[in-house]
Parts: C-alpha cells; sequence; structure tokens
C-alpha cells in the first residue's frame, strides 16, 4: 500500500509543463564563453621599463549583447585598460570577451536584465584575468581589477533612460 506523498504514486506533477511533458518554465545558462578579440599594444618598450613616475590607469566597460538564435544571445564585455606615464603610453589593451548565453521562456524584460548585468557579473572574473595576463606578459605588474557590480551599474542605466524619456529625450537603443 502506498504511503501518502509517496515518490512513485504521488509524482506531483508541475501544471507549468505543457502536454506531453513540454518544458515551460524558464530557463537561462551560460554555454560558452571565449575571447572574441584580443589587442596588447606596448608602444614604448624597451625606453617605457626605465620611467619611475607613476602612471595613471584608465580602464572602460561596454556592454553588448547580440541575437544568436531565438534562445540563444552573445554577450560581450569590451574592456579597454590604458596607462600613460608622463613621457608617454605604456600599455593599452583591449579585450572583447564574450560568452553564449541560453535564455528559453523567460520574459524580455528579465531577459534584457539577464543579459546586461547576471552574465556580465558571470564574465568579468574571467576577463579579469585575462587583462592581469596581458599587461603582466607585456612586462608590467599585472592590473589587478576590482570587482564592478553589473546590478547596480545596470539598474542605474535604467534610472538614466527613464529620466531621458521623462525629459523628452529619446531613449538609447539598446543591443538585444
Amino acid at each position: 500500500m502506498a504511503d501518502e506523498n509517496d515518490v512513485l504514486t504521488d509524482l506531483n506533477m508541475d501544471p507549468a509543463a505543457g502536454a506531453n511533458g513540454a518544458d515551460n518554465r524558464p530557463a537561462v545558462g551560460l554555454i560558452n564563453q571565449y575571447i572574441k578579440d584580443l589587442s596588447v599594444e606596448n608602444p614604448n618598450a624597451p625606453q617605457s621599463f626605465q620611467w619611475n613616475d607613476q602612471p595613471r590607469v584608465d580602464v572602460q566597460v561596454n556592454i553588448g549583447a547580440n541575437k544568436v538564435s531565438d534562445e540563444v544571445h552573445e554577450v560581450e564585455l569590451k574592456m579597454t585598460a590604458r596607462a600613460d606615464g608622463e613621457k608617454g603610453n605604456l600599455y593599452i589593451v583591449e579585450l572583447a570577451y564574450c560568452g553564449l548565453v541560453g535564455i528559453r521562456n523567460v520574459p524580455d524584460e528579465h531577459a534584457h536584465a539577464f543579459l546586461f548585468a547576471e552574465a556580465p557579473r558571470l564574465l568579468f572574473p574571467f576577463a579579469r584575468a585575462v587583462i592581469s595576463d596581458a599587461v603582466r606578459d607585456a612586462g608590467f605588474p599585472p592590473l589587478l581589477l576590482d570587482p564592478m557590480d553589473f546590478g547596480a551599474l545596470y539598474q542605474q542605466q535604467l534610472q538614466a533612460r527613464a529620466a531621458q524619456q521623462g525629459e523628452g529625450a529619446p531613449a538609447p537603443a539598446g543591443d538585444n
């Protein structure tokens, strides 16, 4: 005799699943990640290795997303790290680090948040390591970038976009 709540007799089927067991539940995941483009410039070597002044380091980060298919998007984390001294440029590292993201049965506003906040958060530690290694391989101390809060940056972008729309200015076009 089967007990109440027995796994074998009480399958507790998910009502969200469609007929014939179709999977209609939301699903997101990182399928693959890769370096799409990497450029390392060390324009003033070997003279720059003798410079003693403290370099000014500037790091720029941009996020883009492109639809590959109905359920796959490419998220691109573009990073540029540049160090300049009094006598000139020490190094420039440009990186396009990408991830293929699978998204199924997710409302557009949630998919957009995943593509522009969560996916970059997942990719960033790997992109940061590539930048650090590239700077080190160029002959300089590794560049150790602080973690970034992509969720907060995403919220700031949404607020800025809403403020622009409130003033009658057109909203910036997003890559989605």
